[in-house]
C-alpha cells in the first residue's frame, strides 16, 4: 500500500471534542467544548418549526439563499460602516470553520507562509497546512497576551501571504486595542499581506474594551477577508452557519473553493435564522449584559476558591493557571479533573506554538447552575489533586 498523505501525517483530533468525549465518560460538567446549555432565542425556534412544513429542502443558492444574505448584509453593514452587497461580496458556509478553510485556501499557494498568534484555535494551524502553506507563529505573552510589533515585524519580513486574526481571541479573550490593529495594518499594508480575520465572538466584548472591525480600518477593506458565524451569537452551534466578507473579486474566487468543499450550509437552517439576523441592538445588548454576568460569577468562583486566572476581554473562555499541581502534562491533569473533580477543561498546550503546559480553558457559556455546580466540584479540586509547589 502506498503512504498515506504526508500533510496530514501529524494531525491528531482535536483535543477539544475528545475532552467533551472524556467529560461524558466521568459525568463531568462540560466547560470544554464551547456551546451553551440554553436554549436559542424564542423568534428563531418559532420560525423553525414553520420552516419543517415549508419548502426549504432543497439545496439553496450555493453561496447563501438570497433573503440570509440581504439580512446579514443589512446588519453587518450597520456594523462595520459600509455598504456590503450581498450579492458579491459574502459566502454562506458551513460555519466559521469552513469560512476559514475556504478563505486559507483561496489567498496560500503551496509554499506561502502564513502568521499566527499564539495562542491559537486549533484549526489555524491545520487550515494552513491542508491550504499546503507554512504558519508562522508570533507569541501573544501572558498574562495580558500582549505582542511584540518588532517582533511581528520579524515575522512580516519573511514575506507571508496572510494573517490569521481572532479577535476577540480564543482561547484567551484577548480583544485587540485600535492601536495594535492600526500596528498590524500598517505592517499588512508595507508588506503587502491579506488578513483573515476570526470574529465570531464579535458580541461578546466587556466593558472597557470595544470591537474593531479589522476590515472596517483604512485601506483594510481591499486585503481583509472577514470570517464570522452565528453559532455563538445566537446559541445555535450546531446549524453551522457561518460565513465570509470580502471585496468581489476575492469574494467571486472564495465562492469557487465553497462549492467544491461543501456545496452549501443548510436551507432550512438558514431560512430558520433570518429572525435573529433581523433583532434591533436591544438583543445584543441583552447578550453582552447575559454573558458579563456571567463571567462575574464565575471569575468570583474561580477568586473565592484560590484559582488563578487570566481575566479576558471578549468571549467566554477563561485560562486557569495550574502551574502549583505540578504536572508535566496538561493533558494528564484535565484527564484527572474530569475523572477525580468532575469538571470538563481543555489542555492550554492544545492552544500554544511555545511549550506551554501551565494552563487548562474552561467557558462559562452555560446556565448559572450549571457554573455554580462546576464550582461547587471545584471546591474538591485540592483534595482531589493536592498542589506539589507554590505557584511562582
Amino acid at each position: 500500500m502506498q503512504n498515506l498523505s504526508e500533510r496530514t501525517a501529524g494531525f491528531t483530533d482535536s483535543v477539544i471534542r475528545r475532552m467533551t468525549r472524556i467529560s461524558l465518560q466521568y459525568g463531568a460538567v462540560n466547560l470544554s467544548q464551547g456551546f451553551p446549555d440554553f436554549e436559542p432565542p424564542r423568534p428563531i425556534l418559532d420560525r423553525l418549526a414553520q420552516v419543517a412544513y415549508e419548502d426549504f429542502h432543497q439545496y439553496s443558492i450555493t453561496w447563501g439563499a438570497q433573503d440570509f444574505r440581504e439580512a446579514l448584509a443589512a446588519k453587518q453593514s450597520r456594523l462595520m460602516g459600509r455598504s456590503i452587497d450581498p450579492d458579491s461580496e459574502i459566502v454562506v458556509t458551513c460555519g466559521s470553520t469552513e469560512a476559514m478553510m475556504a478563505a486559507m485556501m483561496t489567498v496560500a499557494n503551496p509554499g506561502d507562509k502564513v502568521i499566527i498568534f499564539s495562542p491559537f484555535y486549533e484549526n489555524y494551524g491545520a487550515d494552513t497546512i491542508l491550504s499546503g502553506a507554512e504558519p508562522v507563529y508570533v507569541p501573544l505573552v501572558p498574562p495580558d497576551f500582549h505582542f511584540d510589533p518588532e517582533v511581528l515585524e520579524d515575522a512580516f519580513r519573511q514575506h507571508p501571504k496572510a494573517l490569521i486574526l481572532c479577535n476577540p481571541s480564543n482561547p484567551c479573550g484577548k480583544v485587540f486595542t485600535r492601536a495594535e490593529l492600526e500596528i498590524i495594518a500598517d505592517l499588512a499594508r508595507k508588506y503587502d499581506v491579506y488578513v483573515i480575520t476570526d470574529e465570531v465572538y464579535e458580541h461578546i466584548v466587556y466593558a472597557p474594551r470595544r470591537h474593531t472591525y479589522f476590515a472596517a480600518l483604512p485601506d483594510m477593506w481591499e486585503r481583509t477577508i472577514s470570517c464570522s458565524s452565528l453559532s455563538k451569537t445566537y446559541s445555535i452551534t450546531g446549524w453551522r452557519l457561518g460565513y465570509t466578507i470580502a471585496p468581489a473579486e476575492i469574494t467571486e474566487r472564495i465562492r469557487k473553493v465553497h462549492d467544491f468543499l461543501t456545496v452549501g450550509a443548510a436551507a432550512p437552517l438558514q431560512a430558520a435564522v433570518i429572525p435573529g439576523l433581523r433583532f434591533a441592538q436591544d438583543y445584543y445588548d441583552d447578550l453582552l449584559a447575559k454573558y458579563t454576568h456571567k463571567k462575574a460569577l464565575f471569575l468570583k468562583g474561580l477568586d473565592d476558591l484560590r484559582i488563578p486566572h487570566n481575566d479576558p476581554d471578549g468571549a467566554y473562555y477563561v485560562l486557569l493557571d495550574i502551574s502549583a499541581f505540578g504536572y508535566d502534562s496538561d493533558l494528564r491533569f484535565c484527564e484527572d479533573l474530569a475523572r477525580k473533580v468532575g469538571v470538563g477543561a481543555v489542555p492550554g498546550s492544545s492552544f500554544f506554538r511555545e511549550p506551554v503546559s501551565s494552563f487548562i480553558r474552561l467557558h462559562f457559556a452555560k446556565k448559572d447552575e450549571t457554573l455554580h455546580d462546576a464550582l461547587n466540584r471545584l471546591e474538591k479540586l485540592r483534595i482531589q489533586i493536592p498542589e506539589k509547589r507554590t505557584n511562582v
